[in-house]
Order: structure tokens, then C-alpha cells, then sequence
């Protein structure tokens, strides 16, 4: 990390009066950091993957006052920093967070916790279980596409049963994604309406892997297409949803692993101020 940081510096130091770099060697000392500075600056840089941004997030969002946050890629996938805009390399990322632009960008909110890009259970947390560390390291990104080949032969389906303000689904799924950011895996997904700055939550229910699932998947780059017309799929925009089934089953947000559902998601429409890079 301290070599990803020397890229970076020269060109921040240039553009700003005040730098305060801060290395932290534990997630502890990450948090309170994120709570020490939030009100002593006039932007928070977070270099580092989703996992340091969850982290991060975790910290600012629930701080009364809040400093405009720019994120550098630092990580395997980097996904938040994507649906951002932002430039992977990190000398184009530093460039161009200093020319970027502020914007209103949502939160997905799960009882005390708080997630950028995703909420998901079933596949993908059996996914981000089965990555192997030494894979991670030497594959990056690729080290989850074989992760979801060998997790395919042994998932199994689980019952679903979600109600929202103006509906309630129900049925069988391997995967159920309350997606908030563009990115997974480094893939965007092709879901036409999906976005963090529209105040709104995308629940995206897979049923199974077959041909027709990925199918209607790409269908949904089209924004005329009804949920009606979906079979392998549900897909729907909400604001907030509670998760009457399953209950229990361990989650992953943002790439990081919890114990147990939390019953409740919501959005905070506009809660964080961010640096966009516009393309």
C-alpha cells in the first residue's frame, strides 16, 4: 500500500495547502481515524479496495457531520469506485478526483450498518467464502470467477419471501442482490435504471443459472422491461424492503461477510457527498 500511496502523493500535494496522510495498521485504528477527521477536512481520500471503503462508510454515515469522500483503487475489484467514474490506475484516479465533480450519492442502510455497492445472500456470500486467499493474490479479479465455478455444483436453492412498500415476492433463488452500485466482480451489471444517485434501491432475485436467466439479465438494459415479462428473474426498485425469509442466513456486504440477516434494508437518498470523475 505504501508504494500505491508514493503514486499519489506528488499529485495531491501539488493541488492542496494541507495533506494528513495516515497509514493505519488495523481496522480499528481505520475507524477511529474515519470518526478523528471527519470534521477537520475538507475531503477524505480513501485509498484502498471495497473492503477499507466499507469500512470507512461504516464510520462516516452514521457522523452528523460528514466530509465529501473520493475513493483511489486500492483493491482486488474496486467496484464502488467504478460506478463513480474513477479511473483505475491510481495517478489517473488522483487526477482525476482533483478535477471531478461533488455528488449526492445513496446509502443502503441494514439496521446499524450501512453498505456502498451491495446487500446479497446465497451465491455470492458462498462465493466470497470460497475464495482462496492464494488465489485472491496471485488471479485478483479472476480469483471470484473461479470461486463462483467450483460454489455452482454445490449451491442450493433457498426460499425467499421480501415485502416492500408496493409489492411482495416470493418463490425459490439461489442469489438475492440489493444492489445500490454498478459493479461486480469488475463486471457492470446491465440493468438500464441502476444507479447510487437516485434515491433508490435495485433488488435483483436470481432463480437459477441457466441460459434464460442471464437472458433476461442483459433484457433489463432495456427500461420498458416489466418485471411482469421476467421468469428467471425478479427485479424491481424500492426504497425499502424487509426480508421476511430467509432469516439467519449469512450475508455478504460490500465483499464482507456477517452472520446473520438483518430483517430491515433502506436507502438514504443523497446521504454522503462524493467525487465523481465524469467521462
Amino acid at each position: 500500500m505504501t508504494q500505491k500511496l508514493s503514486e499519489t502523493l506528488h499529485i495531491f500535494a501539488q493541488a492542496v495547502d494541507e495533506l494528513i496522510v495516515l497509514n493505519s495498521a488495523s481496522e480499528a485504528e481505520l475507524q477511529l481515524a474515519c470518526v478523528k477527521y471527519s470534521d477537520q477536512v475538507d475531503l477524505f481520500i480513501i485509498l484502498g479496495g471495497d473492503g477499507t471503503v466499507h469500512t470507512c462508510i461504516n464510520s462516516i454515515a452514521p457522523l452528523s457531520v460528514r466530509p465529501i469522500i473520493a475513493i483511489l483503487p486500492g483493491g482486488t475489484s474496486n467496484d464502488f469506485s467504478r460506478s463513480l467514474g474513477i479511473p483505475q490506475l491510481l495517478n489517473e484516479a488522483a487526477t482525476g478526483v482533483l478535477n471531478g465533480s461533488i455528488i449526492e450519492t445513496d446509502v443502503g442502510k441494514v439496521g446499524e450498518g450501512y453498505f456502498m455497492n451491495f446487500w446479497g445472500i446465497g451465491l455470492v456470500t458462498e462465493t466470497s467464502e470460497n475464495i482462496k486467499p492464494e488465489e485472491k493474490k496471485r488471479f485478483g479479479s479472476i480469483s471470484y470467477v473461479l470461486s463462483t465455478l467450483r460454489t455452482l455444483k454445490q449451491t442450493e436453492p433457498f426460499h425467499y419471501k421480501i415485502r416492500s412498500t408496493d409489492t411482495e415476492l416470493e418463490g425459490e433463488a439461489i442469489l438475492l442482490f440489493v444492489l445500490n452500485g454498478r459493479f461486480i466482480g469488475t463486471t457492470e451489471l446491465p440493468i438500464a435504471p441502476l444507479s447510487p444517485f437516485d434515491g433508490k434501491l435495485d433488488l435483483l432475485i436470481v432463480k437459477d443459472t441457466n441460459f434464460a436467466a442471464f437472458k433476461e439479465l442483459f433484457a433489463l438494459q432495456d427500461p420498458l422491461v416489466e418485471n411482469e415479462q421476467l421468469a428467471e428473474l425478479e427485479y424491481i426498485q424500492v426504497e425499502s424492503l424487509e426480508i421476511v425469509d430467509p432469516i439467519g442466513s449469512k450475508v455478504d456486504m460490500d465483499g464482507e461477510i456477517y452472520e446473520e440477516t438483518t430483517q430491515r434494508i433502506t436507502v438514504l437518498p443523497g446521504h454522503l457527498q462524493m467525487i465523481q470523475v465524469n467521462s
